[in-house]
């Protein structure tokens, strides 16, 4: 029994591992049709026009063709937009619509903002390192031992954190990293709490609806 739990949270591990190397690639029908996936959980009564259209810049990508907005995170980063808003719809449009709080003139573009979300967690995890180099990487990964969506399910979390902290920071765009920087301690801090042993009992998972 053990060593069956063994290999299979050392699948998961492979698994969200393979996940985290995939580009973006515009060519493939899946990665297509995971754009159209986002689009429709977004907007569910409008028609998508194209896969580059000025219609995306209304979720938040730089221009036409939010492909170009990938590179830093690669695909995890679309599955992870589409998985908030499949997951937690009302969390979901309140961050896209700007809908809670006193928001600033200056605002974050919600997409680009998720995508930086993604790089943020990677790059927090570090599970590409041979030995850990942190506590949290050994902590996450007793969670994925549990849960196979925990990089998903820390992802909504800490896209409601940073919301949350650019409203009390009253934040401007230019500030945008200054904020991550401060979700990322956030979240660090919830993980190694004595009482956090999954995503769920995670203080901010609470913000989630």
């Amino acid at each position: 029994m053990v060593l069956k739990l063994f290999f299979q949270n050392e699948e998961r591990l492979k698994r969200l591992k393979h996940r985290m190397k995939i580009y973006f690639d515009a060519s493939r029908p899946d990665h297509q049709e995971a754009l159209r996936a986002l689009w429709s959980a977004t907007y569910p009564d409008r028609e998508l026009h194209g896969l580059i259209s000025d219609q995306w810049k209304e979720m938040g990508w730089q221009g036409r063709d939010p492909s170009t907005d990938f590179r830093g995170a690669g695909f995890i980063s679309l599955e992870n937009l589409l998985f908030f808003a499949k997951t937690f719809s009302i969390s979901f449009q309140r961050l896209l619509k700007k809908q809670g709080g006193k928001r600033s003139a200056w605002e974050y573009p919600f997409a680009v903002a998720g995508v930086n979300i993604t790089f943020m967690i990677m790059q927090m995890l570090d599970l590409d390192a041979t030995k850990p180099r942190t506590f949290v990487r050994s902590v996450f990964l007793q969670m994925l031992s549990e849960n196979e969506w925990a990089f998903d399910l820390l992802y909504c979390v800490a896209f409601v954190v940073m919301d949350k902290q650019w409203l009390e920071k009253n934040a401007t765009y230019m500030e945008f990293n200054d904020v991550l920087k401060s979700t990322r301690a956030q979240v660090e801090r919830e993980l190694l709490m004595d009482d956090v042993l999954r995503i769920e009992d995670m203080p901010s998972y609470a913000l989630l609806s």
